[in-house]
């Protein structure tokens, strides 16, 4: 099942299934009957940012501007920064009633915010586009403040089910990312889908001189038959616990990380 976030390294520059550029393709509807999804990330993104304020946050990637209004209640400024104009059409009607939120057309491999001027950055449903994101975290962590922060979200291969499956086979699970596209679109001309070990998320990201400080499983009771049976605020109660709950276990389908860039030694 596709996610948002056409954010893309430079390999997948120009390729032609860029479905958020397609005009059939209109990415605020994909949305709708995913209100479970949806306020999940925003139970996480809160709890990351509870008690904090920021003066400039910026959306890697945000799409049509979903959650850039939740990073608003903890920025004086938000920067949606998307790659697909299309997506950016989108969001003028839809942020319409938030003037402070600036739109952009931005990859994120080369972003144009200057050094050390970004106080937070939230990068959500983008990492299953990118393969290797080290050209991304580098940009990250130069745009990034000395005490500048990242919510980062992981589309994550280690989740429960996949642990039971490689478990009951008696495999490892993989630390490189699993490509996780159809046979038939598995083609250098495709946009990359993968999932990633978050272990192996957290090693890149030291390495780029960003620390996690936070781990959240979410999304943990994704599934269209719980949906249909289950009321959406149980199901959300039931979120709240389990995201801190479950959160070493990478159970979720999606973790989210808050992210610190670490200070330069005297």
């Amino acid at each position: 099942m596709p996610k948002k976030s056409d954010v893309r390294s430079k390999t997948a520059k120009g390729r032609k299934a860029d479905q958020y550029n397609d005009p059939s393709h209109n990415y605020l509807h994909y949305w709708n009957g995913r209100d479970y999804e949806h306020m999940s990330e925003v139970v996480a993104i809160r709890r990351l940012l509870k008690g904090r304020r920021f003066k400039h946050a910026v959306d890697i990637g945000g799409g049509y501007g979903r959650l850039s209004i939740t990073l608003g209640e903890f920025a004086d400024k938000v920067t949606l920064a998307e790659p697909s104009q299309q997506q950016l059409d989108i969001a003028k009607g839809f942020l319409k009633d938030h003037p402070h939120i600036e739109q952009k057309l931005v990859q994120a491999g080369d972003m144009p915010f200057k050094d050390g001027s970004v106080d937070l950055f939230a990068m959500i449903r983008v990492m299953h586009h990118l393969p290797d994101p080290t050209a991304e975290f580098k940009e990250l962590s130069r745009a990034l403040s000395d005490d500048g922060w990242l919510i980062l979200e992981v589309a994550n291969y280690a989740h429960g089910r996949n642990r039971v499956k490689h478990l009951l086979k008696g495999k490892k699970l993989p630390v490189d990312p699993v490509d996780i596209r159809s046979a038939a679109n598995k083609r250098d001309d495709e946009i990359p889908f993968v999932n990633h070990n978050p272990k192996t998320v957290i090693k890149q990201l030291a390495h780029a001189g960003l620390k996690v400080e936070k781990v959240l499983s979410v999304s943990n009771l994704r599934s269209p038959g719980l949906k249909k049976m289950v009321p959406r605020g149980l199901m959300l109660s039931v979120e709240r616990v389990m995201q801190p709950t479950l959160a070493k276990t990478y159970f979720g389908p999606s973790v989210f990380l808050l992210v610190r860039k670490v200070k330069p030694s005297a």
